[in-house]
Order: structure tokens, then sequence, then C-alpha cells
């Protein structure tokens, strides 16, 4: 085991955890679920630091793809007063994470499609309609 962090690693972490926290907490709708995530994907990065060619990619990858299968029972944003969060909560896991990747990560189709390790035809059919939806929400929940 290591006795120092590599000082690489840990300006790469510090430039990056606040961007990825805040749309990690958007994708899994709840903060205790994207600290965990994001802890875990910068503690296995940390343990292949050196082999990474992509550590982005990496680190999106194990950031991102578990909130497309393991949380999409929980129903995000619980009790949130937020019309945009209301609105994300309504979307299907698959539908959140691609919105947030494509419009806050600002990733293209192709990345996400990477990042996602799913089709470009999947991510942007799973985008149009997570897109048309989210919008629908949002002026729903102006004339509530």
């Amino acid at each position: 085991m290591l006795d120092t962090v590599d000082p690489e690693f840990a300006s790469y972490v510090d430039a990056r955890q606040g961007r990825w926290l805040r749309t990690a907490y958007l994708v899994y709708g709840e903060l205790e679920r994207a600290e965990h995530a994001l802890l875990h994907a910068f503690t296995r990065l940390s343990l292949t630091w050196p082999k990474v060619d992509d550590p982005d990619v990496f680190v999106q990858r194990l950031l991102y793809q578990p909130a497309l299968t393991r949380w999409s029972r929980v129903r995000p944003f619980p009790d949130s007063e937020d019309p945009v969060e209301r609105a994300l909560a309504d979307l299907t896991p698959t539908q959140r994470t691609i919105l947030v990747l494509l419009h806050l990560e600002e990733l293209t189709e192709f990345e996400v499609a990477d990042v996602l390790t799913m089709s470009h035809t999947a991510v942007h059919a799973q985008g149009l309609s997570a897109f048309e939806r989210f919008r629908r929400a949002l002026t729903a929940g102006e004339t509530r």
C-alpha cells in the first residue's frame, strides 16, 4: 500500500470532484448515494492511476453506469419542491442519466454512448425522449 498520494492524482481529484458530485446528485437523486458513487469511482481510480489512459472516462463509467440499474427502483429527490428536481424524478434512470450527461456534463452522444456502454442510436433516442418528457414535466409544474 502506498504511504503517499500521487500529487497528479490529488490534483485530478481536486479539480473534478465538485462538478462530478453535482452531476452525480442529479443522476442519483440523493446526495448520500452520489457521494458514495463518487468515492467508489475515485478509490478504484487510485488503485490503477498510473495505468489508466483516460481517467475521465474511467471515472464516468464507474460513476454513472450503476445509476442505470442498481438504484432504478428508488425514487429520486423524495419530497423535493424544486421543479427541476421533480421533473428529473419523472424520468427513468436511463433517461435521467443521459439527460444530465448531455446537457450538464456537455458530453456528445457518442461520448455518452461510450461512458454508458450503449449504442449511439439508443443514446440518441433516449436523449430525445428524456428531453421531451423533462420539458413537459417542467411546463406542467408551472401550471400547478
